[in-house]
C-alpha cells in the first residue's frame, strides 16, 4: 500500500542518517588518534608491530607414540639385518599393558617379534609394574601378513632393475607399494639446518632422558616427557631470544600427603611440582646451556617464561596414561 511505502521510505532515510552520523564520528576519532601520534612513521610502525613467535615441540622415547615408533623401527632393523631385501610395512599401537604389532611383511628373515618388542620397551625404561607398563609382563600381540599380491606387482620388478636387466623406460614404469607426502626446508638457525626452536626442544628432552638414565640426579623421573620451545624473532627475521619453555615430565609420586583430605593431597602435589621446577632450573637448564654456542646461550634471558608440569602432577604416563600409535610424532 501507499502508506506502507511511505513508512519504508522514512525508515530508509532514518537509517542512512544514522550510518552517516556513525561514519562522521568514526572519521573524527581516527583523525584524533593520528593527530595525537606525533612520532615519525617508522616509530609508529615499530610501536604497533606484534611479536613474531615460532613454537616447536618434542617428546621423549617414553611417550606412547614414540614407543610405537621405536618398536616398528626395531622390527625393521631386525628384518633388514637378516634380509636386506625385506619389504616391511609395520605399524604398532599400545595401551596399558598391551602392545599390538600389525602390518604386511615379505621377508626371508625369521625374527622373534615378542623378544624385539620387549627388548625395545625395556631399553626405553618401562621395566617395572608401578609404571603401569612393564616390558616383562605386557601382552604382545602380532597380526602380520605378507604383502598383497596386487600391491607386490608394482614393485616385484625392482629386483630386475637392480640386476641391470631393465631398460630406463621399464624402470620409470615401476610403481610403489605405498607413498607418503612430506615437506620441509633447511634453515641456517642451527648447525644441522633445523629451526632453533626444534633443536632446543629435542636437546632439552635428550638431556632429561640422560639425567634419568644416569640415576644420580632427579631420580624420581619416569620415561614419558614432552617439551615446547617458543622463539621470539627480531625485525631482521632472525632468532632474538627464547620466549617460553614448557616441560612436562612424568615422575614418581615422591611426596605423600600428610593425611587423606583433598587439601593435603593438593598441597603434596604442588610441592612435587615446585621441587621438579627447581631441579629443571638448577640441573637441566645449565646442562643444556653448556652444550649450546655462546650466541644461543645469551637467548636465555631474565624474561624467559618457564612452565614445568603446568597441569599439575604427572605420575600416570606412557601407555598407561594414553594410547600410542606409530607415525604421530614425525617432526
Amino acid at each position: 500500500t501507499i502508506r506502507g511505502l511511505r513508512i519504508l521510505h522514512r525508515l530508509r532515510v532514518l537509517s542512512e542518517g544514522l550510518v552517516f552520523q556513525f561514519q562522521e564520528k568514526y572519521q573524527k576519532q581516527r583523525l584524533t588518534v593520528y593527530r595525537d601520534i606525533k612520532s615519525p612513521r617508522k616509530e609508529r610502525k615499530k610501536e604497533f608491530m606484534e611479536k613474531r613467535l615460532f613454537t616447536s615441540e618434542s617428546v621423549t622415547e617414553g611417550h606412547p607414540d614414540k614407543i610405537c615408533d621405536a618398536i616398528s623401527d626395531a622390527i625393521l632393523d631386525a628384518l633388514l639385518e637378516q634380509d636386506p631385501m625385506s619389504r616391511v610395512a609395520c605399524e604398532t599401537c599400545t595401551t596399558t599393558g598391551y602392545v599390538m604389532v600389525m602390518g604386511e611383511i615379505t621377508s626371508n628373515a625369521h625374527i622373534d617379534f615378542q623378544q624385539v618388542v620387549r627388548d625395545t620397551v625395556r631399553e626405553i625404561g618401562y621395566d617395572r609394574a608401578k609404571y603401569g607398563f612393564d616390558a616383562d609382563t605386557c601382552a604382545v600381540v602380532t597380526a602380520i601378513d605378507k604383502q598383497s599380491t596386487d600391491i607386490a606387482m608394482g614393485v616385484d620388478k625392482a629386483l630386475e632393475a637392480k640386476e641391470n636387466n631393465m631398460s630406463d623406460e621399464e624402470i620409470d614404469a615401476i610403481g610403489a607399494g605405498d607413498q607418503g607426502m612430506m615437506f620441509g626446508y633447511a634453515c641456517n638457525e642451527t648447525d644441522n639446518y633445523m629451526p632453533l626452536s626444534l633443536e632446543l626442544a629435542h636437546l632439552l628432552l635428550s638431556e632429561l632422558a640422560l639425567v634419568r638414565k644416569e640415576g644420580q640426579l632427579m631420580n624420581y623421573l619416569r620415561p614419558d616427557s614432552k617439551s615446547q620451545v617458543t622463539i621470539e624473532y627480531g625485525d631482521n627475521g632472525k632468532p632474538k631470544r627464547i620466549h617460553t619453555i614448557v616441560i612436562s615430565t612424568q615422575h614418581d609420586d615422591f611426596i605423600k600427603p600428610a593425611n587423606e583430605t583433598p587439601e593435603a593431597q593438593l598441597k603434596a602435589d604442588e610441592a612435587m611440582v615446585e621441587w621438579i621446577r627447581k631441579d629443571i632450573m638448577d640441573i637441566l637448564l645449565p646442562r643444556v646451556k653448556a652444550k649450546l654456542p655462546k650466541r644461543v646461550q645469551s637467548f636465555f634471558d631474565k624474561d624467559l617464561i618457564l612452565f614445568v608440569n603446568p597441569t599439575g602432577k604427572f605420575v600416570i604416563g606412557g601407555p598407561h596414561g594414553d594410547t600410542g600409535l606409530t607415525g604421530r610424532k614425525i617432526i
